[in-house]
């Protein structure tokens, strides 16, 4: 069976790989298929190509859109559409410039407890990511604030903690819109990461068929054989299509891997043609 991964993060945004270093290591790992989804943004998508190309794997276009909905952030997912589209392409400046005036509020929050922290070395020090929390999670463990990413979130930068600041959202069905119009195929990204009760679920499954969302990612790291079926069938019963990644970041998560998430992961090539038929049932 060939196995792929739907659902990885680079450099580009806030994994530790290089684009064309993790589509080496889909390759070392004999994943025939994976896609790039760093989060709002597109940047990674050429050098991913042009090594899956070398190396025979494929690969799958794909961005992590950050969004809202009823006062929660939601993610979503989308595959396999243009991105140089002229819907697409405004909607992920306009979240990146959001993003520079979320860090440059956050330094200054750090600066003000004689943190020596400022947005421009993050900027220099990563000049091709989009910067945001992870980048300044490491900063604060260089300064021995934290020992991990992990920990600095939880301590630092989570929802509640002394220097998280709240971001502005695309709204949901805006990103879905925005998705579809640029001829990809929307995803509601790990549906049980958002704490919803089965009642709630139900109703962003009935809102995310409404704005035209297209699948949901069932097969997710750390989900039980359980808690997928589960999600399948649900998946079903909304007439979605199934799809599945582990969201890699390298080191940032160390305990997550490509391919096998936290080393019970599969997700079979079958689910990319799922999603292929959809885009070309959408073109016709």
């Amino acid at each position: 069976m060939k196995l792929i991964d739907l659902h990885v993060h680079t450099t580009r945004s806030d994994g530790t790989l290089t684009s064309a270093k993790t589509v080496e290591l889909a390759a070392e790992l004999g994943l025939a298929a994976v896609a790039i989804t760093d989060h709002d943004t597109v940047a990674g998508i050429a050098e991913a190509a042009q090594t899956g190309k070398k190396l025979g794997v494929e690969l799958v276009t794909g961005v992590e859109m950050s969004t809202g909905w009823e006062h929660h952030e939601i993610h979503l997912l989308g595959y396999l559409f243009d991105p140089a589209s002229p819907e697409l392409v405004p909607a992920l400046e306009w979240v990146i410039n959001d993003r520079r005036e979320r860090n440059e509020k956050m330094a200054a929050l750090m600066r003000a407890d004689g943190l020596p922290v400022w947005a421009r070395e993050l900027y220099a020090k990563y000049p091709r990511s989009t910067v945001g929390r992870p980048h300044f999670a490491v900063k604060l463990m260089e300064l021995g604030l934290a020992s991990s990413v992990q920990d600095a979130f939880a301590r630092y930068l989570n929802p509640g903690e002394k220097y998280y600041i709240r971001r502005h959202f695309i709204p949901f069905d805006e990103a879905a819109a925005i998705l579809r119009a640029a001829g990809g195929v929307p995803v509601l990204a790990h549906p049980l990461q958002y704490k919803l009760g089965g009642e709630e679920l139900r109703c962003l499954m009935s809102y995310c068929r409404h704005i035209g969302v297209q699948g949901m990612e069932c097969l997710y790291s750390g989900y039980t054989t359980a808690q997928e079926k589960e999600l399948t069938a649900l998946a079903e019963e909304y007439g979605f299509a199934v799809t599945g990644g582990s969201d890699f970041h390298g080191s940032h998560k160390p305990d997550i891997h490509m391919g096998s998430g936290r080393g019970a992961l599969r997700v079979p090539y079958e689910l990319l043609e799922k999603l292929k038929n959809i885009k070309t049932a959408g073109a016709l």
